[in-house]
């Protein structure tokens, strides 16, 4: 890692609090306590991926100002999800991290910053929301409410042709609600929703559900590996957002609440690429994955060990420290869950692209950072096992 830089998550040292900016939610789709199967998506994905599953994962790809890599970043996933030339490592789907347009919610900006980017992207696209999601817009000539746009692109009652895509042949996806659980041979991905809020604010009824949910996914531990997805950076060393104390806290206590951790956790909302250990006393290390480098046009840099605006951030139990970062290019995650001799295996790769991009059609990715973690079955327990940084 750069030198003279944070080697953990730290807050900001001023944090507005903006949480009157919560908006209430559309209501779901499916019924409680809306889980989908990746079978009702993709029919053959019993046997297909009963022993490993690969996908995408990425954030914050939408840009309301020009962002030249914003094509290059959806090119080069369109290409890779191509059956034919990639054959057995294609991705079974891409699990977008939220802030899918900018600024606000609009249907108007589904088309030019997601449906022509990803376009030629043939698996299925799931999606958690992030704030710009939710966002409205104050000055639209037609009013609409919180999300509208995302529940009709991501949680429609049946796969169709979206009535704003202009002209796109991307269907609609079925997820139940804005907060939902993808359910894999091998992994459950619990998705959340912190609202609009900078820093997030998740209210009691989610709460509850998530509690459920890692009750739930805890029977299924020794089968399926436990993914959690939430758009606000619970830990980050940047100098935009920093961490958000509150998923923090909202995480953790429903951790301790349902006597059940995550195997790993993912994020958006801050443009770069962070990788964060999360160890806890009983031994128990869980990384914390922060990939929101997707497109938009700025990115965020990292704090500095003499930045006067932040602090280090104190957890109440074991340590927090950052192990990689990428804050300067921007990248996409490639992920597999797969069954072991041990347990399950969760391999994640990290790619970024070149700081310049002249020919579209020759441009290839750079591996910059790669993880392993092993889910043991007996001990119930998931550790960081080995690790490259570019």
């Amino acid at each position: 890692m750069k030198e003279n830089r944070v080697k953990s998550a730290v807050v900001l040292k001023e944090v507005v609090d903006d949480s009157h900016k919560f908006k209430p939610l559309p209501s779901p789709t499916g019924p409680y306590p809306y889980r989908l199967g990746l079978e009702a998506v993709i029919a053959d994905a019993a046997d297909t991926f009963k022993d490993k599953i690969s996908f995408h994962m990425l954030g914050d790809t939408g840009s309301p100002r020009y962002s030249s890599f914003q094509a290059v970043v959806a090119h080069i996933l369109n290409g890779q999800s191509n059956r034919e030339v990639h054959a057995e490592n294609t991705p079974a789907f891409l699990y977008h991290l939220g802030d899918i347009v900018y600024n606000h919610g609009e249907a108007s900006a589904y088309p030019k910053q997601f449906l022509e980017p990803y376009e030629r992207y043939e698996a299925p696209i799931f999606a958690i929301a992030g704030n710009h999601d939710g966002d409205i817009n104050p000055e639209s000539e037609q009013p609409y409410e919180s999300l509208a746009a995302f529940m009709d692109v991501f949680c429609d009652t049946e796969r169709r042709l979206i009535a704003f895509g202009n002209g796109s042949v991307r269907e609609s996806m079925i997820q139940p609600h804005v907060y939902w659980t993808l359910e894999t041979p091998t992994a459950r991905f619990i998705g959340l929703y912190p609202n609009t809020p900078k820093h997030g604010v998740i209210d009691a009824e989610q709460r509850a559900w998530f509690i459920d949910e890692l009750k739930h996914a805890r029977n299924y531990r020794d089968e399926q590996a436990i993914i959690v997805c939430i758009h606000h950076a619970p830990f980050s060393a940047d100098t935009n957002h920093g961490s958000s104390v509150k998923m923090i806290d909202f995480l953790e206590s429903a951790f301790k609440e349902a006597d059940t951790r995550p195997d790993i956790v993912f994020s958006g909302h801050v443009h770069n690429y962070q990788r964060f250990s999360r160890t806890y006393n009983d031994g128990q290390t869980v990384p914390f994955i922060v990939a929101g480098a997707g497109g938009y046009v700025d990115l965020h840099r990292v704090a500095t060990t003499d930045d006067q605006f932040v602090e280090d951030i104190q957890v109440k139990e074991g340590t927090i420290s950052l192990t990689s970062f990428c804050e300067d290019r921007y990248g996409f995650l490639k992920v597999s869950v797969e069954r072991s001799a041990d347990g399950l295996l969760i391999h994640g790769e990290y790619y970024i692209l070149p700081e310049a991009v002249k020919d579209l059609q020759s441009v290839a990715p750079s591996l910059f950072d790669r993880f392993s973690v092993v889910i043991n079955r007996d001990a119930q327990t998931s550790d960081v096992v080995s690790e490259y940084r570019a």
